[in-house]
């Protein structure tokens, strides 16, 4: 993987979001939006958690495309961007999504068909780096599925050890889809900042290469969705990194 990135880039700095811990195993799609919101969109979120949900057809799984909707409902101006418009096939196989495809299909592809009459954004296209970290620094946050199992924190080392194991004697890493919001990004660490719902308050940073590793893996689709929100501004220079290595790393 190339970490080549555009000149007019800066060095780095971060988007201080209000971080919030998901409460199920399969929410953390949802907790990303809250963690995107403004206080009174996440607070109303929050309180009306079930209905929402209900009235959005979710069945305790959400889609990419399920969260695209759902920014759209909270006029959170955004732009899904996936190198598959639907559910490919294959998928039914794994055994992360052998459970959820049969029930969930219907709703998540309809939703892709209706999306352009919606007005939800879907582009077809794959995200480089580059483009991640500049609309970081220019536009808003960016939500992102990952294979949770591949994420790797630089600053709490969570994950690491398996990481460099795998280096070390290769395997196959089964897929859990898990989505997180990435922050910031420090250029000459080549690190991005990012949220994970699944722990408690932190920042956590991933090296340029392990993220790719994680958001491109296969039964990703590629998936993110890019914020553009102007109430979270993005501080220049700020960093994460040293503030955090004091943290409790176990949760």
């Amino acid at each position: 993987m190339s970490t080549r990135t555009n000149s007019k880039i800066c060095t780095g700095g971060v988007r201080t979001l209000k971080h919030q811990r998901q409460r199920f195993n399969w929410d953390c799609g949802l907790t990303c939006i809250m963690m995107v919101m403004p206080q009174e969109k996440r607070q109303h979120f929050q309180e009306n958690f079930k209905l929402i949900c209900s009235e959005e057809g979710f069945n305790k799984s959400t889609w990419t495309i399920d969260l695209a909707y759902l920014l759209k409902k909270f006029e959170l101006e955004h732009v899904f961007c996936t190198i598959t418009l639907g559910i490919q096939p294959a998928y039914g196989s794994q055994p992360f999504y052998a459970k959820v495809i049969q029930k969930d299909e219907a709703r998540v592809l309809d939703r892709f068909v209706s999306a352009e009459s919606s007005g939800v954004c879907v582009q077809k296209r794959s995200l480089p780096l580059e483009e991640l970290l500049s609309h970081l620094e220019q536009h808003g946050p960016v939500i992102v599925l990952t294979n949770g199992n591949l994420l790797q924190c630089e600053i709490c080392k969570i994950n690491k050890l398996t990481s460099e194991l795998r280096a070390c004697l290769p395997w196959p890493s089964s897929y859990s889809g898990h989505y997180i919001v990435l922050c910031g990004f420090d250029l000459p660490r080549q690190l991005v900042f990012y949220h994970n719902p699944s722990y408690s308050e932190r920042v956590c940073a991933i090296h340029f290469t392990n993220l790719d590793e994680a958001r491109f893996g296969y039964g990703t689709d590629e998936d993110a969705i890019l914020i553009f929100n102007s109430h979270i501004g993005f501080v220049h220079g700020a960093s994460p990194f040293v503030s955090n290595n004091s943290q409790n790393t176990s949760d």
